[in-house]
């Protein structure tokens, strides 16, 4: 039952956010919204983690399995696909290093924020 449920609030969540992306004029997807609002949940304290994280676990763990379709869609795609494949791999090359440049700049801040945070709260 507590999987039933903490999946249940993934769904409601999700759910806000397609609201949200039809509610409001921007060009932002409507996973987005779900997406920062469960982080903002998470991150105010709002909704505890121990709500979330068995269904969170093991969504993560069939993670892969979820990027077949789209796979199967390029596989599918390829005789439109091949006249630009030189174009598509830069782009994938480009992008995945922006991608983790992006990341990690914004890891680190988050790790001095929060080393920052918590020094002052022991002061």
């Amino acid at each position: 039952m507590t999987f039933l449920k903490q999946f249940a609030i993934l769904v409601i969540v999700c759910f806000i956010g397609e609201i949200l992306h039809a509610v409001i004029p921007l060009p932002v997807p409507a996973s987005i919204y779900g997406l920062v609002l469960m982080f903002a949940a998470l991150h105010f304290k709002v909704m505890p983690l121990e709500k979330v994280e068995q269904v969170s676990d093991s969504l993560l763990s069939i993670m892969p399995v979820l990027f077949v379709p789209s796979t199967v869609g390029l596989m599918v795609a390829w005789p439109v696909l091949k006249q630009y494949w030189l174009e598509f791999l830069v782009i994938g090359i480009l992008s995945t290093i922006i991608v983790f440049f992006t990341a990690g700049h914004v890891t680190q801040y988050v790790i001095r924020l929060t080393r920052r945070h918590d020094t002052e709260e022991q002061e």
